[in-house]
């Protein structure tokens, strides 16, 4: 069958008989504009960009191309009539092997799920088997499923690369590759991931992308590895579905959230996702409507994994959680039948991710209805949405009887509570309000950048010794028992380290010598001082009232280097035990040394007396 023929249903496209009767048994009977276009150039083997808005089938655009293919090598040649012949040859792949897979990439975890999900839901009772690859879950079940052998891997590209530098994937088996909302990757950062996989994977391999917005970014990318996609672009008059009517509401900032409510009491949706810009806003405005009796459930991208399939799952089943509060992350792949309304709490900065979030309402050809709260925040967002969509977007307004005058206020964007620690099911932090910031870390025994070095100790040894500050940081240093006041000490403040119960210190009366001077004669004489007692040695004194060597009196409250002069000379003239003084007690008082005589001096004298002798007779 030829790509120009024109399709007006499923069964002309002759597919396989296992794959049409899936087809059959999900009620799919005309395909979408994008399928019709698409899906016969991919069954050929051709390179496809296909171009569409969302909710329009692009998944299936893609997945049902290619089970054909590969059910179609699979199928034996005997016994077929030569149109049956001629159709297997002209779609099946050369070659293919038990090993081989088709490579679909993806910018998110759900949109990876929901493509895992409908090539499941295709292949039907073909036997075609699949595994989803993303972060956020354990290895140890994609690894099971991908040495199984699978014909589909689904994958987001962080983690395929990991599994690939693990020798879990073999990236030569690609048979053909798909990038779905390939700009998506591009805008989070995947670039390099994907070209990196490119280079890795056979050149002959099959090429398709698929977006609602497709930049030209893309495409040259697609052609610098040597596809050849053949383009189709089924929106290419209007940026976004025709059966999806998007108003603005003009506001002030801080009406947004009785608006809000009375937007969705108004309506009275069945399903609606509530759309912010920021994941922090998430858990405000999913508990400002639970607290005004609308039960809804966020998603962002603060949650675990599992977290976010439960949230899912609440949202898309039964219960009674039919509001979804989310961010970008959920504007794609997002696949939800029965949402009847989108709202933009904030209009997005980027104009394609504006088509992304109304394009979550109206899926599958049913009617959906998206409002935007604007306000004096979002006039620049809303210039270049409609600079993207060629076109004003109508202005609604609301009856100020049907907004709610009394209601649970939303807490502040500033200063208010950080909902995400429970979101992961984490105990809450408290912060300033409670009393408890972080900068008094330090004085709850340790925290903050400093630990417990703001208040001068440790939390296990009480006063910190050695250091250069001590404890000088903060205030007046601890004050310690060093004996009995010196009455001839300074009237005011502590008594000063060179002033201890063992006798007084040289200098230590007022109108001593300063302290550099102190510190001079300290090295000169070994004598203790006043001044000795401040600065970095003041860790030393700590150790011992008394221990030290240096001080003339035997106080040995010297400076740290006097100490160790003294030790080393108290090792060479106190006698065998080597041990220092106390207190002024038996240690020899330490004569100054010699002065050492100067050379020549005897030789000086003889000849003086020989010139005396020599005048004298």
């Amino acid at each position: 069958m030829s790509s120009d023929s024109p399709i007006q249903s499923f069964k002309d496209l002759q597919l396989h008989p296992q794959l049409q009767a899936a087809v059959d048994k999900l009620g799919y009977a005309e395909p979408t504009p994008i399928q019709k276009t698409a899906m016969p150039s991919i069954m050929e083997g051709k390179d496809v960009a296909g171009l569409a808005q969302t909710g329009t089938g692009k998944t299936a655009a893609f997945v049902l191309p290619l089970m054909e293919r590969i059910l179609r090598s699979r199928q034996k040649e005997e016994g077929l009539s030569p149109e049956e012949l001629a159709l297997v040859k002209a779609r099946r792949f050369p070659d293919w092997v038990a090993m081989n897979f088709i490579l679909v990439l993806v910018p998110t975890r759900e949109l990876a799920e929901q493509v895992y999900e409908n090539v499941l839901k295709f292949g039907g009772d073909s036997g075609l088997r699949a595994v989803s690859v993303y972060g956020g879950v354990g290895y140890d079940k994609q690894k099971e499923g991908l040495r199984g052998g699978v014909e589909f891997v689904i994958a987001t590209p962080g983690r395929l690369l990991d599994l690939y530098k693990d020798n879990v994937v073999d990236l030569k088996q690609v048979r053909g590759i798909v990038f779905d909302e390939a700009d998506r990757m591009f805008d989070m950062g995947f670039k390099d991931d994907m070209k990196y996989i490119l280079t890795r994977i056979p050149k002959d391999r099959q090429f398709m992308v698929f977006s609602a917005t497709l930049n030209l970014d893309v495409l040259n990318t697609a052609y610098q590895f040597g596809a050849m996609p053949v383009e189709f672009n089924v929106s290419r008059d209007q940026a976004k579905a025709e059966n999806v009517e998007d108003k603005i509401i003009h506001l002030g900032q801080d009406e947004k959230g009785a608006f809000l409510l009375a937007l969705l009491r108004k309506h009275n949706p069945r399903q609606a996702i509530v759309f912010s810009n920021f994941k922090m806003n998430v858990p405000r405005i999913t508990q400002f409507l639970n607290d005004n009796e609308l039960p809804a459930v966020g998603i962002s991208s603060l949650l675990t994994q599992s977290q976010r399939n439960r949230v899912m799952e609440q949202f898309k089943g039964d219960s009674d959680k039919n509001i979804l509060v989310a961010t970008d992350v959920a504007a794609r792949g997002l696949d939800i039948k029965g949402v009847d309304m989108v709202v933009n709490f904030e209009l997005p900065d980027d104009p394609e991710n504006y088509v992304h979030r109304i394009g979550r309402t109206g899926r599958a050809g049913a009617n959906g209805i998206a409002y935007s709260l604007v306000s004096d925040r979002d006039v620049d967002a809303l210039a270049r949405v409609e600079g993207y969509l060629k076109h004003k977007v109508d202005t609604d307004f609301i009856d100020d009887a049907q907004i709610p005058k009394e209601f649970k206020a939303m807490s502040s964007d500033r200063g208010s509570k950080d909902f995400s620690r429970e979101f992961r099911g984490e105990e809450p932090r408290r912060g300033r309000e409670g009393g408890e910031g972080r900068r008094d870390g330090a004085r709850r025994g340790g925290g903050g950048r400093d630990g417990g070095r703001r208040d001068g100790g440790r939390r296990d040894a009480g006063p910190r010794g050695g250091g250069r500050d001590g404890a000088r940081r903060d205030g007046p240093r601890p004050q310690r028992d060093h004996g009995p006041r010196d009455p001839n000490g300074p009237a005011n403040g502590p008594t000063p380290v060179g002033a201890s119960g063992h006798g007084p210190s040289a200098g230590a009366a007022g109108g001593g010598p300063r302290r550099h001077e102190n510190r001079n004669e300290g090295r000169r004489h070994g004598q203790g001082s006043q001044g000795q007692g401040r600065g970095r040695d003041r860790d030393r004194d700590r150790q011992g009232n008394g221990q030290g060597g240096g001080g003339q009196g035997g106080n040995g409250q010297g400076r740290r280097h006097d100490g160790r002069r003294s030790e080393a000379q108290g090792k060479r003239h106190d006698g065998p035990s080597g041990k220092r003084g106390h207190g002024g007690g038996d240690r020899k008082k330490i004569p100054p040394p010699n002065p050492m005589p100067k050379k020549n001096d005897g030789i000086g004298k003889k000849v003086a007396g020989f010139f005396k002798r020599l005048i004298g007779s």
